[in-house]
């Protein structure tokens, strides 16, 4: 896995997130989406973590467990469940909402809006840069552990931008930066 590079202004914002990602598994999210992951969580807490319990009582009612497919399944959609819900807790308690205020369109951090020209093809894109739990390539948002976005942090409009894809190398331009 490749590093973000280290931004060289020590007293910067973007140095303080870069720090405290290093330093643990901190979650830097908008405020829409840590209500997103509570509303999700709780869901599943509240309504789904019952019905498979259900499920669960009523295939142990059938009889012999061992040859139960029904128990099986409802056993493994239990497990899977509860993984999601622990990861979903984990994202919470380390979830640090990012304040707006702080965020500067000098230089690419999280939350910017970010247009791109491909040189290769002239074709201009828009992508803002969010954590990985709020990355939706539908509304054009990528998370900050992409190779687009680890080569966006901390550059300037104007730079040229190199970024190893699968399919190889591109070259973008950075037009504008945004909220």
């Amino acid at each position: 896995m490749q590093k973000m590079r280290v931004p060289s202004n020590r007293n910067s914002f973007l140095f303080q997130m870069y720090k405290e990602v290093e330093m643990s598994k901190v979650n830097y999210l908008t405020e829409e989406g840590l209500e997103k992951l509570r509303k999700e969580l709780d869901h599943l807490k509240s309504v789904e973590r019952p019905a498979i319990s259900k499920m669960i009582a009523e295939a142990r009612d059938k009889g012999d467990l061992s040859e139960n497919a029904e128990y099986d399944a409802a056993k493994e959609a239990q497990g899977m469940l509860e993984l999601r819900i622990s990861k979903l807790e984990d994202l919470v308690a380390n979830a640090r909402v990012i304040d707006e205020s702080k965020i500067d369109t000098e230089r690419v951090q999280i939350l910017n809006r970010v247009k791109l020209k491909n040189l290769k093809t002239n074709a201009v894109v828009e992508y803002m840069l969010v954590s990985e739990s709020e990355a939706n390539l539908r509304e054009n948002k990528i998370s900050i552990a992409t190779p687009i976005a680890k080569a966006l942090i901390g550059k300037k409009i104007g730079d040229i931008v190199e970024v190893q894809v699968p399919s190889g190398l591109m070259k973008f331009e950075i037009l504008s930066i945004s909220l």
